[in-house]
Parts: structure tokens; sequence; C-alpha cells
């Protein structure tokens, strides 16, 4: 548990911070000009987190903890996809009412990652 919780630790901020920044609340024109490079360095940086998230934290056990694992192959899948499908990626992101579901649950997954991660269990405060 002790491990969950610190990589979700890291992973809920991030995830949270990240996707509410993509909203188009607040960066309306973010997805208008997607540049090849861009889209393929941060598939590359999305690969490389989700590959390090599943080499610690491959975890297939009931709770809250399957899902930093899950959220680890997922950023290796979108992270390959955007590798590999650089050209198709600006048509994907096109459709501003799916890219905000997506965000939205991004966000929410994060807030919830963040929550686990930080707060105290009440085992956590007898154990003192």
């Amino acid at each position: 548990m002790a491990n969950s919780k610190r990589v979700a630790g890291l992973v809920g901020p991030t995830l949270a911070v990240v996707t509410l920044s993509e909203t188009e609340f607040i960066n309306p024109h973010l997805y208008d000009n997607q540049i090849a490079p861009v889209v393929y360095l941060s598939g590359a940086l999305l690969f490389l987190a989700g590959l390090s998230i599943v080499r610690v934290h491959n975890r297939w056990t009931g709770g809250w903890p399957v899902l930093v694992t899950l959220t680890g192959w997922l950023a290796l899948l979108v992270g390959l996809f955007r590798l590999f499908a650089t050209g198709l990626y600006p048509r994907s992101a096109g459709n501003s009412t799916s890219m905000f579901v997506v965000e939205m649950l991004g966000f929410a997954m994060g807030m919830f990652l963040t929550f686990k991660a930080y707060w105290r269990d009440k085992s956590e405060l007898d154990a003192r």
C-alpha cells in the first residue's frame, strides 16, 4: 500500500494539473495547430511515464491501487499511439466534446489518486 501511495502521490497531481490545463477553458487553442514533432515528443514522454509506472507498480489486486496501474497502462498506450500515429492525432483531437469528457475523466481520476495518496487512513493514525 505504501508503494501505491507513493506512486499515486506523483501520478495524481500530475494527471489532475495536466488534464485541467488542456481544457478549452484554460487553453482554448491548444489543439488548433498540432505540430508533428511536438505530438511525437509528448508520445515519447507519455510512453516513458507509463512504462515507469507499470515497471514499479503493476498490481492487479482489488481496490484503488489498480487505478494507479491502469493509469500507467493508459499512458503507455496513448504514448504508443502518439509515437506511431502522429499524423492521425490532430484529427482525433479535433472533437471538442469527446476531448472535454476525456479531460474531465482524467482530472477526476487525478484528484481521486491525489486524495488517496495524501489522505491518512484510520489505520495509519492508529499506528502512531
